[in-house]
């Protein structure tokens, strides 16, 4: 069977590293994980990467045979082949524009995936709405239409990039490059872990890049006696791999991380930086509750109309997730109903008494994409209903594209639950087919916390009984619960235990605590943001202000729904009338009377999340409110050291490998060495030259300027003629140490000299970016990680010599 053409041998060759660089990309992307609530974002990205694979692949494929037909079989020249080159990222673009048309903006395209200027107008519309939520959400942030194509675009764009750079560009290893681009996301806006699998997956992808490029660079191995061919450079990518992701899980904890949420926790309080308002007004599921009640001037939010004196809580959102190390976060929303076309949201189960209550709500100074609204809603009215949603599972109005906004006008109705005593004692568990049922499974804790519910729990025989008996034990004065705005410091690691040890803190403790006790008694429970009914004014309105932001609690009960409970000891004044959990007449305080004249260090958050950017942020700060200026200037100075010790690590690693094969002095050293010189100046090295014809064709490329004069030894053309020599005398030695018989010929003297030499003469002729490439990115880094017997016999092969047969 005769051998394939070079020409179908390369094309071969391409199509595997496109591939290779298209999984490397859809893996990469696995790191993204931890920034979503849900995985909705995952479809859109791999079918970016699949269309830009599939279209370079294709283009790949048919132009050399569209060539060869329109030419009838003529090679291209240089010019044509020139300008074929941008031909594969162009139509890998459009392929592209056509995918994101067809998921995001297909109303108006041509067969739904052809592109139009509507439908591009449209698409542009719905980027602009991701990138206005990625400086609305904080991490992790819900999966919305917006952001879902802003992911997609930039996974997109990404696997063009790494694409032209594997396949294009022929440095599959110098692709892997781009995958630090999306590793960067999670590690600079989630606080804490991101898990392993985020961590594991790009480094699968660096390991599929490395297989590339080592096959693509040793080709195939030559075969054994009787033996089948094999690629190479396997081994060599799995022992990268596996060295880049302990080295990863090592240094992941010293890198320098932002707050919870995205890049706008690194601005200062009160500009106008990426995140958002300078007011800071916007309750958002990861809210800083501890700034808006810290306020010295409240400010303004919602004027409240309602149809009864004491119309309850407005909720902003439920928070259903809990992590003893992220605290409670926003469980996935599921896209929810447009308000323009729901009838009613959220009743009561059937049969289970209430107080229909009716608001109307001006938007003073609020500025938030979740709207407040009574408890268990039945409508909301509103101009542009049709871009609100409801979630109905959390009982959420939100809005993915627009938020709330001065002069807004809107009408809530809801249902307060009015249960009577018996029918909450006779409430029984929930049955496990409910989907509230999943919102009781008891979460990790502390062995403390465990044991603490268990003791609180142990006569209880009701879930309104065991519930009784956690809000007893967080309202009862003799437990020695005080509010404040600052914690100490706990000692177990656990903020939850921190916090039932110090029983000290706000609102956002008080309930987080508590929803988390709940939980562990296997009764469904979620933490609640949003307002309490806020200030009567003369003309029978409500003010609702900064300092009403709130937290509470919400646990469900079979036949009754959601009710409230709410542990934090509040005024009187502000708290909500629950008849199923009375208040205790001394746990009466009001916050806003014991308000500092500057910001309180923050406490230990028991719920990280609910307070984005101010356990990183305030946790730093002095009794003055000033940040510490010198924790954030060694996390600066840390995080520059390590990008420069990585931007450095390639050629130290250079350096490392020419002195060791200089002290060496062998022949094999120096003429590994000269290959890596000229494989990192990009110069002329078939693996199956012979020493004579390497030596050859790099003298070729050294100037032959003539020498005047002894003096010019070291300059000019004296240099190049002295790094000829030094090339040849090195081949020399390799012929000699290669296929002499083992001691016949003597050991050459003076190759290290030599070698700088030759070393001298090519690192004068090349140009001096392809030196400055030279250095900073070694394109011979890659094999210093080859060791084993065996693959350094496939070093001496590829290096362009025979093995050495032994003595």
């Amino acid at each position: 069977m005769s051998a394939p053409s070079p020409a179908a041998a390369t094309v071969r060759q391409d199509a595997g590293t496109t591939l290779a660089a298209a999984g490397a990309t859809a893996l990469g992307a696995g790191a993204l994980a931890p920034v979503f609530t849900d995985d909705r974002w995952l479809p859109g990205v791999l079918a970016a990467v699949a269309a830009v694979s599939l279209a370079g692949l294709a283009l790949r494929l048919a132009g050399p045979a569209l060539w060869g037909w329109a030419s009838g079989g003529r090679p291209p020249s240089s010019r044509w082949a020139a300008l074929g080159v941008p031909i594969v990222p162009i139509g890998q673009l459009l392929a592209l524009a056509c995918v994101l048309t067809g998921l995001f903006a297909p109303e108006r395209a041509v067969a739904r995936w052809v592109p139009t200027p509507e439908s591009v107008a449209d698409l542009g519309a719905v980027l602009v709405d991701g990138s206005a939520q990625i400086r609305e959400q904080f991490t992790p942030v819900v999966a919305v239409s917006g952001l879902c194509a802003l992911t997609a675009l930039m996974m997109g764009i990404l696997a063009v990039v790494v694409d032209l750079v594997a396949v294009g560009g022929r440095q599959p290893a110098l692709a892997a490059l781009a995958l630090l681009v999306v590793f960067c996301v999670p590690v600079s806006t989630i606080d804490g872990g991101i898990g392993l699998w985020p961590v594991a997956l790009p480094m699968a992808g660096l390991v599929l890049l490395l297989w590339a490029d080592q096959h693509q660079r040793l080709a195939w191995a030559p075969r054994r006696a009787g033996g089948p061919r094999r690629v190479t450079g396997a081994l060599t990518a799995v022992r990268t791999g596996l060295l880049a992701l302990a080295a990863a899980m090592v240094l992941g904890s010293l890198v320098p991380r932002l707050g919870e949420g995205d890049f706008a926790a690194a601005w200062p309080s009160g500009s106008d930086g990426p995140g958002g308002s300078s007011t800071g007004t916007s309750l958002d599921p990861a809210a800083a509750l501890q700034g808006e009640l810290t306020r010295e001037d409240p400010i303004d939010l919602l004027r409240v109309r309602a149809s009864a004196p004491d119309p309850g809580y407005l909720r902003a959102v439920a928070l259903d997730v809990y992590d003893p190390e992220l605290g409670w976060t926003l469980g996935g929303l599921d896209g929810g109903r447009s308000l323009a076309r729901a009838e009613v949201l959220a009743p009561l189960p059937d049969g289970a008494p209430g107080r229909e209550v009716e608001a109307t709500v001006t938007v003073l100074g609020h500025d938030d994409q979740f709207l407040p609204v009574l408890a268990s809603p039945l409508a909301v009215s509103l101009d542009g209903a049709e871009d609100w949603r409801f979630d109905s599972f959390s009982a959420t109005v939100f809005a993915p594209d627009v938020t709330t906004e001065d002069d807004l006008t809107y009408l809530t109705t809801g249902v307060e639950p009015r249960p009577t005593p018996e029918q909450l004692a006779g409430a029984g568990p929930v049955s496990p087919g409910r989907p509230e049922a999943a919102l009781g499974a008891p979460p990790p804790l502390d062995r403390s916390v465990t044991d603490l519910v268990a003791a609180l729990t142990a006569d209880a025989g009701t879930p309104a009984e065991v519930v009784q008996a956690v809000y007893g034990f967080m309202t009862d004065p003799a437990n020695g619960w005080e509010y404040s705005l600052a914690t100490e410091p706990g000692t177990t690691g656990d903020d939850l235990a921190d916090f039932l040890i110090n029983r000290r803190g706000y609102c956002e403790q008080y309930a987080g605590a508590m929803a988390a006790l709940v939980r562990a008694a296997g009764i469904p429970a979620r933490l609640v943001l949003g307002y309490t009914p806020g200030i009567p004014q003369a003309d029978g309105s409500r003010v609702v202000t900064s300092n009403d932001a709130h937290a509470w609690v919400e646990v469900f009960f079979d036949g009754l729904g959601w009710l409230p409970y709410d542990p934090t000891p509040i005024d009187a004044d502000r708290a909500v009338t629950l008849p199923w959990a009375p208040r205790p007449p001394d746990l009466e305080m009001d916050p806003r009377t014991d308000l500092p004249s500057v910001p309180l260090p923050a406490p230990a958050p028991v719920v990280p999340p609910v307070d984005a950017g101010i356990g990183d942020d305030a946790a730093a700060a002095d009794g003055t409110g000033t940040p510490d200026r010198l924790a954030t200037t060694l996390r600066v100075a840390g995080g520059v050291l390590l990008a420069a010790a990585l931007v450095a690590a390639p050629a130290a690693v250079r350096v490392l490998q020419r002195r060791r094969r200089l002290a060496a002095g062998s022949p094999a050293a120096a003429w590994d060495e000269l290959a890596a010189t000229a494989r990192d100046l990009g110069l002329p090295w078939d693996p199956w030259w012979t020493p004579r014809q390497v030596a050859a064709r790099l003298g070729e490329t050294l100037p032959r300027t003539p020498a005047v004069g002894r003096g010019l030894h070291r300059s000019g053309g004296g240099r190049d003629a002295d790094a000829r020599a030094a090339v040849a005398r090195l081949a020399g030695a390799e012929e000699s140490a290669s296929y002499a018989r083992p001691g016949s010929a003597p050991e050459p003297a003076d190759l290290a000299q030599a070698l700088r030499t030759a070393r001298r003469g090519l690192l004068a002729a090349a140009e001096p970016r392809v030196r400055l490439r030279a250095l900073l990115w070694p394109a011979s880094v890659p094999e210093t990680l080859l060791t084993g017997r065996g693959v350094q016999r496939l070093r001496r092969i590829g290096a362009g010599r025979r093995p050495r047969t032994a003595a």
